[in-house]
């Protein structure tokens, strides 16, 4: 065990956080900690980094234990060094000895002493144990990972925009490999390729992960426990986030059922006590069942959950059949071109999901179907549409001296205060919350606000850039539904896997300049690249291998001519690689195997609970893959050969 928080209590001046709670955590634990914004998930993982003090019960965790802790409050750190310098910073030893030697090497230039040879000749021993002369790699491979090119990785730290910060903080925390890497929304920072490559790399991480996340697919793919922070009390479930909400279903179900049950026992004894406590010969059985009622220990009745407040769109006209036209449109910044010679069309209906890597031009491409962007070429609206843009940058665009639920009133909607109040809190204000000014909002309070006026607006046709990027999962649902039942059409922008496939009935991709449209689902989408990538593989090696084993020899030629010598040589060349591509496809089914042995023993909790067997066997894991990765190139190479040399013989 890592962490072991026995009956914990923690309040926040007045109000409690949490109460008489536990969680132990263990090595290989992949945890997604859910709950309604402002239910204290943040300040839980605080209380474990040692950041707040508890009331009652106790935090045990093993000795040297190393704990990583990514939150929005890393922003605050500022440098000049270049990114790279910054991602290696996380191997502070092996630039502490890197110094060292340097310092050392000055020493010997003009002196030879024994002892300055033996201790450099230590301290170069500890270099190569530390790893020293790979660590510059390791850390572009985990940047590069993040999104980052190799020409970005020496540029200066503070160039970049906070969200491009945080992967870089990210990088770093990644690289330290702590025994327990908390993880606060970190794919709010990433786009889809950088998520994909994080859970790539956190599937195989040593040590516990705790995330906190309100994109469900990434918590389905990575999470193995679900720990719920609801009513002050922690609440742990096995499997992932789909786990999770089967499970709860059920319990609920079951507590209802035994509520239920409860009380009709309750009132039949209470009956019972009613009409013979005055009977003197049922008096004191009377007494006795109303003292064990007394000390009855109540089921709670199941809570309605969270408020399933509906959010709806209204949309006042109906637009043209074509919404917005682009042809042959090009944006450059600079020597960047973002779009070439573009063309698309927007139709009444549509549901478009505009998808692909940070840097590609999504955000841009939204800005010029809006005409907020300049460009060349032609975009054509369509009649009778009325536009609602949402995206981050746009937040000036709300009155600061407004509260919140004046700045609401004063779109135009129709709508009641009840009916604004209600809207307000499915984006978590509640109460007296409505009434704060705009200008004290955080940033993602009024990402918040700038999204509930999109709402209230009449549209027939949105444009969304990131909008979940500061809801809770609750709060996702309810936006994914009025957007289901939204008549009008609309082009967002989002890294939300879950979202856009809930959303989106087209998928736009930006490649080489271009708008490359898939008429379907992100889920249909998915399937169609994976066919694609397929496709462009070479033949399964199954197939290939039926070539030369079937192959028939040439007919024989008259010895005199110089073509049969020259099959001879063909053929005994054939013969010998046909021999390797066996030899291989049997390596290759026995390191198969044994990855899937690894596998089942990385499995095994004698293992995972031993950290030195954990390492070692999942070193061997490694290490078998990399020859499996070897082994596939060479049966590639060999199978080109057989290929070659089979169309000789033939022809």
């Amino acid at each position: 065990m890592l962490i072991a928080l026995q009956d914990i209590t923690f309040e926040f001046g007045a109000r409690t956080i949490i109460e008489d709670s536990s969680w132990h955590i263990i090595p290989g634990d992949r945890v997604g900690l859910i709950g309604l914004n402002g239910t204290g998930k943040s300040t839980l993982l605080r209380i474990i980094n040692g950041d707040y003090t508890i009331s009652k019960g106790s935090i045990n965790k093993i000795r040297n234990l190393s704990l990583g802790f990514f939150n929005q409050d890393l922003l605050s750190f500022e440098t000049e060094n270049s990114v790279i310098s910054v991602g290696m910073t996380a191997f502070e030893q092996a630039l502490k000895v890197e110094k060292e030697l340097e310092e050392l090497t000055a020493k010997l230039e003009h002196s030879q002493d024994d002892a300055l040879l033996h201790e450099y000749a230590d301290k170069l021993h500890e270099f190569d144990t530390l790893d020293g002369y790979n660590i510059r790699h390791k850390t572009a491979t985990v940047l590069e990972g993040l999104g980052f090119s190799t020409a970005d990785l020496e540029r200066p730290y503070n160039q970049f925009s906070g969200g491009w910060r945080m992967r870089v903080l990210l990088a770093k925390l990644i690289l330290q490999q702590p025994d327990v890497l908390m993880l606060d929304e970190p794919t709010n920072h990433l786009d889809l390729p950088s998520i994909e490559w994080l859970e790539k790399y956190l599937s195989n991480y040593n040590g516990a992960v705790i995330i906190v996340s309100h994109d469900r697919y990434f918590l389905d793919k990575m999470v193995n426990k679900v720990v719920e922070l609801y009513q002050q009390q922690l609440h742990h479930y096995a499997g992932n986030y789909s786990d999770y909400e089967e499970e709860k279903v059920m319990r609920r179900d079951l507590q209802q059922r035994a509520y239920e049950n409860q009380q009709d026992y309750i009132r039949q004894q209470e009956r019972f006590i009613e009409r013979f406590k005055a009977k003197a010969s049922k008096a004191a059985q009377a007494q006795s069942i109303a003292k064990r009622l007394d000390k009855l220990e109540r089921v709670e009745q199941v809570d309605g959950g969270p408020a399933k407040i509906r959010m709806n769109f209204s949309v006042d006209k109906m637009p043209g059949k074509i919404l917005c036209t682009l042809n042959g449109v090009g944006k450059a910044f600079g020597q960047l071109e973002i779009l070439k010679n573009a063309s698309a069309e927007i139709n009444r209906g549509d549901k478009i999901a505009l998808i692909g890597a940070n840097g590609k031009g999504k955000s841009t491409l939204l800005r010029v179907i809006a005409g907020t962007e300049p460009y060349t070429g032609e975009r054509v609206p369509g009649h009778n549409v009325v536009t609602s843009f949402y995206a981050q940058h746009q937040l000036e665009s709300l009155h600061l001296e407004n509260e919140i639920l004046e700045e609401l009133k004063g779109c135009g909607s129709g709508l009641t205060e009840m009916e604004l109040r209600g809207l307000l809190g499915c984006f978590l204000f509640q109460g007296d919350d409505v009434f704060k000014k705009i200008r004290i909002l955080s940033g993602g309070e009024k990402a918040r606000v700038a999204l509930a006026k999109v709402i209230v607006g009449k549209a027939n046709f949105l444009m969304l850039d990131e909008p979940t990027n500061h809801l809770d999962i609750n709060s996702v649902e309810m936006l994914i539904d009025a957007l289901g039942k939204y008549e009008g059409s609309l082009v967002l922008v989002s890294h939300d896997r879950y979202f856009v496939s809930k959303t989106a009935n087209k998928i736009w991709e930006i490649v080489d300049g271009e708008i490359k449209e898939f008429k379907g689902t992100y889920g249909e989408w998915e399937e169609w690249k994976k066919r694609q990538a397929l496709a462009a593989l070479p033949a399964k090696p199954e197939k290939e291998k039926k070539s030369p084993s079937v192959a028939q020899p040439q007919p024989a030629k008259p010895a005199s001519t110089p073509k049969t010598a020259i099959d001879k040589d063909l053929q005994k060349e054939l013969q010998k690689q046909q021999r390797q591509f066996q030899q291989l496809e049997q390596q290759i089914a026995g390191l198969k195997d044994k990855l899937k042995q690894l596998e089942a023993d990385m499995a095994e909790p004698e293992i995972y609970a031993n950290k030195d067997k954990f390492r070692a066997t999942e070193d061997a894991y490694k290490k078998t893959n990399a020859d499996l990765a070897k082994l596939n190139s060479d049966y590639e190479t060999i199978f080109e050969k057989v290929m070659e040399l089979e169309e000789k013989m033939q022809g």
